[in-house]
């Protein structure tokens, strides 16, 4: 083919020819779409890069790259980079690869050259065990490229799957992404949106209209908050893409380059005394009135340093990275404050994608329990709480990684079991002395375990008190786990921070394997 850009600048030099390429590439489909981009509030894919980057860290890779197709039209028209603009770099100087497509050009649509460019900086990021972050402004696959198109999507989501538990996989999704560009970004490890301006859907409006005939917003349809909330596709939301690029580089801050090295450590100076006392006094005396988990949170964690993942969706479970003696762990902690801190169907695989995560890349887990058990009812069973609340427990028994929990208070029934038992493999557990481990609630216990004798009683009711009294006194505290040394230690909430910044060092070098196996069969 030959180049259309030489034959319109037939009398400039070899030099001058390249700078008027480089400065060509630069505009991408031009300055009016590039205006026109400023003017619904978003950014340029360049632009997104130079606020991603360190400065001047950069390195193109495929700049000149031109689509080879010829129907309807495309043969006349063609735009260097073909709408995607992919290279490296370096965040705090740290490796990254980056691809950001460019909404300017056929509106960042995949061709098979644009897919070819992609798949480039995901090998060399596989080689060079680095991560690899995903600018989306596409409205899917290019439509005159046909079938081209869709096996240029299928490359990328093969690529995105061998990579995933190798190198960390980011997606910001900048605009709106339809059909096949939303499911690369669903394979990688973590999705930001930003709000009113980026979509993600399979199919958009006009097509649910059709089909259901269903009126709905591309924004209730599949907006941010949306997705944060409802469907719980995306982790991250922010007002602007300026903060959404800010979230990407603190999410990376806790992460190591790929799964076989650990996270980088924030400076720390330790303290002499590491004692929280405010932590003795939060758990309220009347077991069933509710308090924030994130009140733990923030009094064991180096200060300031929670990153809350999916904080909109499934409020019941608490998941987050954070930092502690300046090293990143991965926190799991039940909510009393929603739902009484009951685990279901969204709160089980929220965690379990979580802890599965921490796992891939060596991020030690800390979990905070006070779990009354699952949630019951027609709903949940129907819907699968069973297989659901199985890929909890299934995440926590296969992580190798140091994982040490903490039981602020109810540890009740299969729900003690999943959140991280010393039964399925954690490495140290600790109570409160307000912690309740046990089969189930007192008064549940004392109605069944009593039945005929509170039946009997001239006074049914003060019966029953007396025997939820006993059953409350003898199974609903820490100690009778603590005798079978199904618990470590039972501790002063105050003493926590310090006890786990020994145990998390202790465990450091902690070395762990599975069984011999293809890959296990979660129950998905």
């Amino acid at each position: 083919m030959a180049d259309p850009h030489v034959a319109a600048h037939p009398t400039l030099s070899k030099t001058e020819l390249l700078a008027a390429k480089n400065q060509e590439a630069l505009l991408g489909g031009g300055q009016t779409r590039i205006d026109a981009q400023h003017k619904k509030g978003k950014l340029t894919a360049r632009e997104r890069i130079d606020l991603l980057l360190d400065e001047g860290s950069f390195e193109e890779i495929g700049k000149f790259v031109m689509h080879r197709a010829k129907d309807f039209g495309l043969d006349k028209e063609y735009y260097l980079g073909d709408g995607v603009v992919t290279g490296y770099g370096t965040i705090h100087g740290r490796l990254v690869y980056v691809f950001s497509q460019d909404f300017t050009v056929f509106g960042g649509s995949l061709s098979e050259t644009h897919a070819e460019k992609i798949v480039k900086i995901m090998d060399l990021a596989m080689k060079n065990g680095a991560p690899v972050i995903g600018l989306n402004d596409s409205g899917g696959a290019r439509i005159q490229e046909g079938v081209v198109s869709l096996g240029g999507y299928a490359d990328i989501f093969y690529k995105n799957t061998l990579a995933s538990g190798v190198v960390p996989q980011l997606s910001a999704i900048m605009g709106p992404c339809a059909g096949g560009a939303v499911y690369s970004p669903a394979i990688t490890d973590f999705i930001l949106m930003v709000e009113n301006t980026s979509y993600m859907f399979v199919t958009g409006p006009n097509v649910v209209k059709t089909v259901t005939h269903e009126n709905v917003t591309s924004e209730e349809l599949g907006g941010a908050s949306t997705h944060s909330a409802k469907s719980g596709v995306t982790h991250f939301t922010a007002p602007n893409e300026v903060v959404i690029i800010q979230q990407l580089k603190q999410l990376l801050s806790y992460m190591p380059q790929n799964c076989e090295e650990t996270a980088p450590a924030a400076p720390y100076e330790a303290s002499s005394d590491e004692s929280r006392p405010a932590l003795d006094t939060l758990i309220p005396d009347n077991a069933n009135q509710p308090y924030d988990i994130r009140e733990v949170i923030e009094g064991l964690i180096d200060t300031g340093s929670f990153m809350e993942v999916h904080q909109n969706f499934a409020e019941n479970i608490v998941v987050g990275f954070a930092r502690l003696a300046g090293r990143s762990i991965g926190i799991v902690g039940n909510q009393p404050a929603v739902l009484a801190g009951v685990l279901d169907i969204n709160a089980s695989t929220k965690a379990a994608r979580f802890v599965r995560f921490c796992d891939s890349f060596n991020i030690p887990l800390l979990v905070l329990e006070d779990v009354p058990g699952f949630l019951p009812g027609t709903d949940q069973e129907w819907r699968g709480i069973i297989t659901n609340g199985a890929k909890l427990l299934y995440a926590f028994c296969e992580a190798t990684v140091p994982r040490i929990t903490v039981i602020t208070r109810k540890a009740y029934g299969g729900a003690y079991d999943v959140m991280n038992s010393k039964h399925i493999g954690a490495d140290l557990n600790f109570a409160w002395p307000t912690a309740e481990i046990a089969v189930m609630g007192a008064k549940g216990a004392a109605e069944i375990i009593f039945k005929r004798e509170i039946a009997q009683a001239e006074d049914p009711e003060a019966k029953l008190q007396e025997k939820v009294d006993e059953y409350q006194q003898k199974f609903a505290t820490p100690y009778r786990a603590a005798h079978r040394g199904f618990v470590d230690e039972v501790i002063l909430p105050s003493q926590t921070r310090q006890k786990l910044i020994r145990a998390f060092k202790m465990l450091e070098n902690k070395v762990d394997t599975l069984p011999r196996k293809k890959h296990g069969n979660i129950p998905l």
